[in-house]
């Protein structure tokens, strides 16, 4: 299965899993309507796919991540859906760190906001839908610039990096954690079982949606590998560009700054 995998950018902005669209317009119309179908269980799903295992990667971005216990300091959440990645960073800043979350998918953004009024972090976060590679927010106003698991869904990736610089301050931090390429011999195997053939049945089990579980499974594969996001990311400008892998690279940690 990983022979599908692209090295690069090439083939992501038509790429609908391992099916072709026309242009990025219609990949994302159709990226759109898998999270509206999935918005209401996809934590659940996410704990099924991952077991659990997607609460450890996303506490070890926010790890390294390490945002400071101090007023004024800023984060945006791209892809931020249903907030889980923001709830992190607001809760290791002590309460202090502000932040925006974003999805281009309204139903995602729902779910996040009603979690974050439960939790009573409404007053630290902003809710925003916007598009990954055209935001609505001004130039250089970010300390942090995060993004988990959404950056293979964005038909045009150079675009969205490129407002990720743009965004930020000087001296600040891209992060991005993504599902990777296996570098471990036989988990590789094992993992393609799991995900093929698991995957796709639970998401028919329980989200009643087997497609758009095959649509993510197979998005995975076209995702460029640990050496080539990271080239990609230092042609966005960013430097000390570095990865992380996790559980043998079925995830992948990602960071670099703005210098």
């Amino acid at each position: 299965m990983s022979a599908s995998r692209t090295t690069g950018a090439e083939g992501m902005e038509t790429s609908y899993g391992f099916s072709r669209v026309s242009d990025g317009e219609e990949k994302q119309a159709r990226v759109n309507d898998v999270f509206h179908r999935v918005a209401e269980r996809y934590d659940l799903m996410n704990d099924l796919m991952s077991g659990g295992l997607h609460r450890a990667w996303k506490s070890a971005m926010v790890g390294w991540l390490n945002p400071p216990r101090r007023a004024g300091w800023r984060f945006v959440d791209v892809a931020g859906g249903t907030g889980d990645v923001a709830f992190r960073i607001v809760e290791a800043s002590g309460g202090t760190a502000t932040g925006t979350v974003l999805d281009i998918n309204a139903s995602m953004l729902g779910v996040g906001e009603e979690r974050a009024r439960k939790r009573g972090l409404l007053p630290n976060l902003t809710f925003v839908e916007a598009n990954a590679e055209a935001l609505s927010l001004p130039d250089a106003a970010f300390d942090a610039y995060t993004i988990a698991f959404g950056i293979r869904n964005v038909p045009r990736i150079d675009l969205a990096l490129a407002e990720a610089f743009r965004v930020l301050k000087p001296g600040g931090r891209f992060m991005c954690l993504e599902f990777s390429e296996v570098e471990v011999p036989v988990l590789d195997k094992f993992y393609d079982l799991w995900s093929f053939r698991a995957i796709p049945a639970i998401g028919g089990a329980v989200a009643k949606d087997r497609d758009s579980y095959q649509y993510l499974v197979e998005s995975i594969r076209r995702f460029p590998n640990q050496a080539n996001f990271a080239a990609m990311i230092e042609t966005a400008g960013f430097e000390r560009v570095r990865h992380r892998n996790l559980s043998g690279g079925i995830a992948a940690i990602h960071s670099g700054w703005k210098l």
